[in-house]
């Protein structure tokens, strides 16, 4: 007899997570083509929560493949690359057509070089998945760039800011975050932290008060959380540096 040949497929519950993201982000752009900024902030959140879902459960389960690596980071391009761009440059960075031609290219361009930053983040990663520490990331996760974008758009809407006003202060934002996700900078990636472990029960308390926290006034608290994770890699960095100054300066022989 001979044996039956086994057909290719991929694992259904991890790549579903995945396409519900991809969904999202996809719907995220086209709510922001038609102006809709408040849907399109929300979308790249819904894609950021299955983006986190999907990795994690495709570990508890057990189904992890590369097929299902590759299509996450697929959709990582459009959910945290292209729609968060768009979404910046329909909002706010349009404004700059007003100002003339030439003023209106740099608003594109910069718009371009997130694009390109979180691909050239992705690609490194997935180059670099067997080789880096899982604890860590080098330069900052597409996730949390964008992250800090629908926030920051989420505060200006909330507000009674002018989008117009921020325009230069959108524009800064958009080319940090790119400088930083191609950075060698290292941040911490929380993949250590496994749920299926017992806590101490203060542990649940904490996240039920950090979740009353961010209710109070949720833009404001996300965007502050987020910040100061995108700061984070460049604090410590700088920390280092000082501390092997100091390391240093301690083992030069002083004269007598």
């Amino acid at each position: 007899m001979t044996e039956k040949k086994r057909l290719s497929g991929v694992y259904l519950l991890p790549n579903l997570i995945t396409t519900g993201s991809l969904f999202s982000g996809f719907y995220s752009i086209i709510s922001s083509i038609n102006g809709d900024i408040i849907t399109a902030i929300f979308a790249i959140i819904v894609a950021m929560i299955l983006d986190g879902l999907d990795g994690r459960v495709a570990r508890l389960t057990k189904t992890q493949t590369s097929f299902g690596a590759h299509y996450d980071s697929l959709s990582d391009m459009i959910c945290f690359g292209v729609a968060p761009a768009l979404l910046m440059y329909t909002w706010s960075l349009s404004n700059f057509n007003t100002f003339g031609w030439h003023w209106s290219k740099i608003a594109w361009i910069s718009c371009f070089i997130y694009v390109a930053a979180a691909a050239l983040r992705l690609a490194r990663f997935n180059s670099k998945i067997q080789l880096q520490d899982k604890k860590y990331f080098i330069g900052l996760a597409s996730p949390a760039a964008a992250a800090v974008i629908v926030c920051y758009a989420w505060l200006i809407e909330n507000s009674s800011i002018a989008v117009l006003d921020v325009t230069i202060l959108s524009l800064i934002l958009l080319l940090t975050l790119s400088v930083l996700m191609i950075s060698n900078i290292t941040y911490y990636s929380f993949k250590d932290i496994d749920i299926r472990h017992k806590v101490p029960h203060i542990s649940l308390f904490l996240i039920v008060l950090g979740l009353s926290f961010v209710s109070f006034d949720p833009p404001k608290v996300l965007l502050s959380f987020f910040i100061l994770y995108a700061l984070s890699g460049p604090i410590l960095l700088i920390l280092r540096v000082m501390k092997k100054k100091n390391i240093r300066s301690e083992k030069k022989p002083t004269g007598t």
